[in-house]
């Protein structure tokens, strides 16, 4: 029996480091790509180190040459493409290199493959995003809902999905991408709104922070458990006929919600007075010094150009034909999920603070350090 080997690139990050342990545990031989830095950002990961059946190697989303050389080295029977310039709001400033990286480097994979002749051998998963849908021309989306990117980001994700349906038909490759809705965890990148609003409450809850400041708290979207959704990615390799699917849970919230709900599990609860740029989040009860306080206002340096207002998913072909069920973890876990993670990180940060201010002040006591 042959061994199944992955291939994913972009390991670091959320998805990467959940689809890493989900396929060790099936008893896949993991190979994961990571980009020169001279900064460690492997934390998601670093427990994985050192694991049998786990290797890192060196390449780059924009450089052909590494990536033909590595899928030549490894072999894969299974790529992942989880690597891109992920985030919308950078986009905007950073247009030519998200389009260089999520475009271009999603046919750089096709082409490494194909380089290698591994057609018949390698199936490919293409992370795609329900960014495509843009500006929404019906809701809830589905797999035959029409594309409008409204962002560059979506510009360039919308060339991978297609190029990958090209290379599906004009090679008979098995290549397929996920069209997945918002999907979050306490491995979330701490600049995404998600992830910036529970450690904001954990903070706000510890007295390290005064105020969040938010954008369009009206923005609606279908959240998930990225822990729960790479599953979907994996078992839409294992399918006979490679196909497209939308991975959501079918149930949209706002930005204004998931607030309020990051405050309860904080142990505040919010009053929201005010509308657009002039409406804020009070408290009404928690920490007695806070009662009253506003600590959620709207500042229009969140607004983007472009904004998409209403992500909601419809996942009935996945739960059809993947047999996958989007609720596995509910919205209202997946907030408390966050925050107990950010309200043991806040602590846990105050904690190494204390200790390294005393250290010091024993340093400086003993005169080693002046």
């Amino acid at each position: 029996m042959s061994k199944n080997i992955a291939l994913i690139t972009g390991v670091t990050g959320q998805d990467g480091s959940y689809l890493s342990e989900f396929l060790l545990a099936k008893g896949y031989e993991v190979h994961g790509v990571i980009r020169r830095s001279s900064v460690d950002y492997r934390e998601r990961i670093a427990h994985l180190e050192g694991t049998p059946n786990f290797h890192l190697h060196y390449a780059d989303m924009v450089d052909s040459m590494s990536l033909v050389k590595l899928v030549g080295s490894v072999q894969p029977t299974e790529i992942y493409n989880l690597a891109a310039q992920s985030h919308v709001q950078v986009s905007f400033d950073a247009p030519e290199y998200t389009a260089n990286a999520d475009a271009v480097g999603v046919l750089r994979v096709l082409e490494a493959v194909r380089t290698n002749h591994l057609e018949k051998t390698c199936r490919i998963y293409q992370a795609s995003t329900s960014e495509l849908y843009g500006k929404v021309e019906e809701v809830p989306q589905n797999e035959k809902t029409p594309f409008h990117p409204y962002s560059p980001y979506a510009v360039a994700k919308l060339y991978g999905f297609w190029i990958v349906k090209e290379y599906r038909e004009a090679y008979d490759m098995f290549c397929c991408s996920g069209i997945l809705f918002n999907h979050e965890s306490e491995r979330r990148g701490e600049t995404f709104v998600t992830r910036k609003i529970t450690l904001a409450a954990a903070r706000i809850a510890q007295g390290k922070q005064d105020c969040l400041y938010l954008g369009n708290l009206d923005s609606k979207r279908d959240w998930g458990y990225a822990k729960d959704y790479v599953q979907c990615m994996w078992l839409m390799l294992q399918q006979e006929k490679a196909q497209d699917f939308v991975i959501a849970t079918g149930v949209q919230h706002t930005v204004r919600e998931f607030a309020t709900l990051a405050f309860h599990h904080a142990g505040i609860e919010l009053k929201w007075e005010g509308e657009g740029v002039n409406e804020k989040g009070i408290v009404t009860l928690g920490p007695a010094e806070l009662i009253g306080k506003t600590v959620v206002a709207v500042s229009e340096d969140f607004y983007r150009p472009t904004d998409v207002v209403n992500l909601w998913g419809d996942p009935t072909k996945a739960k059809t034909e993947l047999g996958w069920n989007p609720q596995t973890t509910t919205f209202e876990q997946l907030v408390e999920l966050m925050v107990r993670h950010d309200m043991a990180k806040v602590a846990s940060e105050d904690a190494a603070a204390k200790v390294r201010k005393m250290n010091l002040a024993e340093y400086l006591e003993k005169g080693i350090v002046k």
